[in-house]
Parts: structure tokens; sequence; C-alpha cells
């Protein structure tokens, strides 16, 4: 017999547990955690720590800030993007490099729907290395890189992770769409070869992120698909978020090019009825 073999046992030891504190868990209510710099208590409506393979959903605001820190330099966060209201508009990779006229994404870059407008807006980048040409590991390339890749074992992928976080919104598998992939760096050569910059790097990198509209964000850490090291290997990753401002009509990012302010046009047309 062990300590939770009956109903009241089992209570007692869940009840014990309270206000235990894990490597890799959500803090609830967010403000519980450690505060970013000058972010109000108040202010806090996100913090999470993703373990490997680990996963998480979170519906976000217009303006909140999103902070990304790659705790060990191994973390590798695949990221799918939705519309709040509306989430068949949805994060599209290949809008967000062609706009911009360049596939490296870093401070003062946009995240782009497929329907021509800003979701996210880059603040801060401290990493220097993400992937907007690999998408999200699977099923089967995990199995053939670690022997197992499916779900509950323990090489689970990024796909099947995202298919898991969708689901808590009503979404299902069609809709995991090509993602990003921030901390772990892809570069095209000259004769088209893909080069993967897939380190370790120093712990700490950061990322910040502005939330342009109403979002629903759905991270993964899971090894990018590149990673060729045979054990599975990603770092922590720590997730923020706080509220901050919309974006004022100044905004040096929301002015940086014409194809950029007409996608924070067309979100602000959206918020105008």
């Amino acid at each position: 017999m062990t300590g939770t073999a009956d109903p009241n046992s089992a209570r007692a030891h869940a009840r014990s547990m309270a206000g235990t504190w894990v490597e890799a868990m959500p803090v609830l209510p967010a403000s519980a955690a450690d505060l970013p710099p000058n972010v109000s208590q108040a202010d806090l409506v996100w913090e999470e720590t993703l373990a490997a393979g680990g996963y998480a959903a979170k519906q976000i605001a217009r303006g909140t800030r999103l902070r990304l820190v790659d705790l060990q330099g191994d973390a590798c966060a695949s990221m799918l993007v939705f519309n709040a209201e509306r989430p068949v508009e949805r994060l599209n990779v290949a809008d967000t490099v062609k706009v911009q006229w360049n596939a490296y994404l870093g401070a003062g870059k946009l995240v782009l729907s497929d329907m021509g407008k800003v979701m996210l807006s880059m603040l801060e980048d401290g990493a220097g290395t993400h992937d907007a040409f690999c998408g999200a590991s699977n099923q089967a390339s995990n199995a053939r890189r670690y022997g197992t890749g499916d779900n509950w074992g323990p090489h689970p992928n990024a796909r099947d992770r995202f298919s898991l976080a969708v689901a808590k919104f009503g979404l299902g598998r069609r809709d995991i769409h090509p993602c990003l992939n921030w901390f772990k760096g892809v570069r095209v050569e000259a004769d088209g070869t893909l080069t993967p910059q897939i380190g370790p790097f120093v712990p700490g990198r950061t990322i910040i992120l502005r939330a342009e509209m109403d979002l629903i964000v759905v991270l993964a850490n899971c090894p990018h698909l590149l990673d060729d090291r045979p054990d599975y290997t990603v770092g922590l990753l720590r997730v923020s978020g706080w509220r901050g401002p919309i974006t004022p009509p100044d905004d040096p990012i929301r002015n940086a090019s014409p194809e950029g302010l007409r996608a924070f046009l067309n979100v602000e047309a959206d918020f105008s009825r």
C-alpha cells in the first residue's frame, strides 16, 4: 500500500504538494514569478518554463510583450500563431519572408499573417539564430534519428506537440501550419544548401516580441529538424508575457518600410470598427 492508495490519502498527498516548484512548469498566477525589468506585478500575464519536449499555448492581447529566453543555450522554440478572434487567420512564413525581402528574422522584423497583417513585431533579438525555412520535426523524422518519435514516448516531436496545444482552442491537425523556429538558425548558401546553426550557444539569449493583434501563441520545445546529434537534446525555454501599450503611429518598426506599414494599417483597420 502506498500513501496514495485510497482517496483520502491521495487527496492529502495532492494538497501537500501545494506551492511546490519544479524546473519546468507554468507559474500561476504569473505575477508570482521573478519580474522582468521595469514590469509591474499586475501586468505579468504569462510565466512558464518548458522542458525538453514541452509545449504551451496561450491567448494574449494586442500590445502584450512576449519574451522568450534560451536558459541553457540549447532551446528550440517552434512557434505557431493564430488570430485569436478568427483563428482561420494564422502565421504565414512565406509571406513573412517575401513581404520583407529578407529571410532572416531579427530586431525590427515582422511576423505576418496569411491575410497581409502584422501579428508580431520583433523588438529585441539577443540571439541572431532563427529559422524560417525548415518547419517542425515530426514523428517520422524523430523516429529516424532517435528510434522513436511518438507523442507519449521519450522523443516527442514538435508537430505532435502542436496538435496537443491547438486542441485546447478547438483546433486540429489541419490547423497546424508551417512554423518559425527561434534560437536555432539555418543559413542558405550560394549553392542552395542549408547550413544549420544548432549550437549549443551562450545561455540566456533573449528575444522580445510585441503582439499587434489578439493572438493565440503556440510553442513546442523540441530538437530542430536538422539537429544531427544522436541524443534528444534541447534546453529549457522560459516564456514571459506582460501587458503593454499598443503600437503608436510614430513607432519606428511600424514605419520602417512601405510593406510593413501596410501590414500595420491592415490590422488597425480591423480595430477601427
